[in-house]
């Protein structure tokens, strides 16, 4: 199955990115790939993810350290919404 990210998620990327780069740039760069490749795994099962309806239809959320991918399956894709440390509000994406 494909994994398609938003425009939103993909700053939200290089947010993420750039916040450990401050620190540690290869850690960055490794951690932003963890993150991608987790999604590819994301797209292998989607529906074994939590369903979140109060978020949006058809949305789910999948723990990655102390970030949440926000995610939207489909029959042929999976749409990934957002990528949001776990301590923000989620509920307004």
């Amino acid at each position: 199955m494909r994994v398609v990210f938003t425009v939103q998620a993909e700053q939200d990327l290089e947010e993420i990115g750039d916040y450990i780069a401050a620190d540690n740039p290869a850690r960055a760069v490794s951690f932003v790939r963890e993150i991608r490749e987790h999604c590819v795994k994301i797209a292998n099962s989607p529906l074994a993810y939590v369903a979140r309806p109060e978020l949006g239809d058809g949305i789910r959320t999948c723990a990655h350290g102390r970030y949440v991918i926000v995610f939207q399956p489909s029959s042929e894709e999976v749409l990934i919404v957002r990528i949001l440390h776990g301590a923000r509000d989620i509920s307004v994406l």
